[in-house]
């Protein structure tokens, strides 16, 4: 039985992590150091003008996934990609290129199973391995903790309607999986994940992550939308953090994609840590907090079909 503290520290996480960098989000650690300091508290306005503790397409994204765990209490990728169509036509002020045109391509009637790779193959290197999967895909990791050939079955398949590349569906498998590791009490749940992934997986993605966090100089980490960018820079913070607090306020002063790197690291933080370890000045403000912490305690408690 997955712990309810650390379920809703995942999705909390998330969410927390995404909103504190919303406003800071595309600006340089020296610009976020030139006009707020250090961000350690939820802002209003800034790079969206919203109101503090908005949320972006990385949690709004996660929903759709969670509630749709939970509704039909089995992994149904149809559903899921109909809850991203739906999503999409309601105009979301924050959504990612290779989201967008899958969504697109999916209104016109392609099959979600194929939708993704349709898009990648039009993509040039270089625009074609976003973060847009890596950000949504934790509910996963709290509905299938101890069926680890599912989640990494699922992990891939929902990437995939939207981020084909293998980058982007592997890193959503050793995320998933080091959540899940965390989540069944792992010593080194990163490594362990490491360890699981079969030959298919892109040895870049691999031997970057490798480094983490103990082979890597913290200077040396990068804050774009790469999703092997992404992955090493949140888990870093994640593992190397002695609170969820320090874990998300380091990854959004880092600059650059703050709502994904803060929403990563804040998911894995929030299973190390637990819903606890997040402060109460966050979740005050913060959009969606009662769905979250209700979806994360049923995922934690429903035993979520994992044959289909």
């Amino acid at each position: 039985m997955v712990s309810t503290d650390a379920a809703e520290g995942i999705l909390l996480g998330l969410a927390c992590g995404d909103a504190l960098g919303r406003p800071v989000e595309f600006k340089s650690a020296e610009q976020i150091t030139s006009q707020h300091g250090e961000v350690t508290e939820m802002l209003a306005d800034g790079s969206h003008g919203k109101p503090a503790g908005t949320v972006t397409d990385d949690t709004e994204m996660a929903l759709c996934i969670a509630r749709s765990l939970v509704e039909i209490e089995c992994f149904d990728g149809q559903d899921i990609a109909d809850r991203f169509l739906e999503w999409f036509e309601s105009d979301p002020f924050d959504i990612g290129l290779m989201t967008a045109d899958a969504l697109r391509e999916y209104s016109r009637g392609t099959d979600w199973r194929s939708v993704g790779q349709e898009v990648w193959q039009h993509r040039a290197e270089g625009s074609n391995a976003g973060n847009g999967s890596v950000m949504r895909c934790a509910p996963y990791a709290i509905a299938f903790a101890d069926e680890p050939e599912t989640l990494q079955r699922v992990s891939k398949q929902s990437s995939a309607i939207t981020h084909y590349d293998p980058r982007c569906r592997y890193g959503c498998v050793i995320l998933n999986a080091t959540i899940a590791g965390y989540l069944r009490g792992e010593e080194d749940p990163l490594a362990d994940a490491l360890a699981k992934v079969d030959g298919d997986t892109p040895n870049e993605l691999v031997e970057t992550l490798r480094l983490v966090p103990d082979l890597i100089d913290e200077t040396d980490l990068e804050t774009s939308g790469y999703v092997v960018h992404t992955l090493q820079t949140a888990l870093y913070d994640a593992m190397t953090a002695d609170s969820a607090e320090e874990a998300i306020v380091s990854a959004v002063n880092r600059g650059g994609d703050t709502d994904t790197i803060g929403a990563v690291a804040g998911a894995v933080a929030g299973a190390r840590f637990g819903k606890e370890a997040l402060p109460d000045r966050w979740l005050e403000p913060l959009e969606y907090r009662e769905d979250l912490s209700l979806l994360a305690r049923t995922l934690a408690s429903t035993d979520i079909d994992a044959s289909v």
